[in-house]
């Protein structure tokens, strides 16, 4: 594994990033533009499960915020992977990189299951104004483990 992350660091794309005046800032600015995106909607939404603005229908909101979720997941996705490999050793053996990863598939797992098992969208914005005990359980556990997935990489750089 070792070798795997001192490869990556090595790499002519780390290299790069690394020694480039713009790219590494660039990188972060990106990530974090998506980490507001993801979050943000997720947020909203989760606060519209606990009970907030019940005038909005659940699901003509989730039409809504869904989308911004998925963009920010694809800024996300590869400006981390680039982040990473510029200090692949480090963040490879660093514990709270390893629970911030272990809490992003938390968080993708209370998804899954939300939109699988707790709440099917139906064809009409007709929502019900309360919405059963598990949606606001899954919201609760979105809320902290993003909260607890952003307190993780802020405290990667110190």
């Amino acid at each position: 594994m070792l070798e795997f992350l001192d490869w990556l660091e090595k790499s002519s794309w780390a290299v790069g990033i690394r020694q480039s005046l713009y790219l590494y800032p660039v990188l972060e600015i990106i990530h974090i533009l998506g980490i507001v995106m993801l979050v943000g909607a997720a947020f909203l939404f989760d606060l519209r499960l606990l009970g907030h603005s019940k005038t909005l229908p659940v699901t003509d909101l989730a039409k809504h915020l869904l989308p911004w979720s998925q963009r920010g997941l694809i800024l996300i996705v590869p400006s981390g992977l680039l982040l990473f490999i510029t200090n692949a050793q480090a963040l490879g053996t660093d514990f709270t990189f390893w629970l911030k990863i272990v809490l992003i598939g938390v968080a993708a797992m209370n998804v899954w299951v939300f939109h699988r098992f707790i709440y099917k969208f139906p064809n009409t914005s007709n929502d019900s104004l309360e919405l059963p005990a598990s949606s606001k359980i899954s919201a609760l556990i979105s809320i902290l483990v993003w909260i607890a997935v952003i307190a993780c990489g802020r405290l990667l750089a110190y």
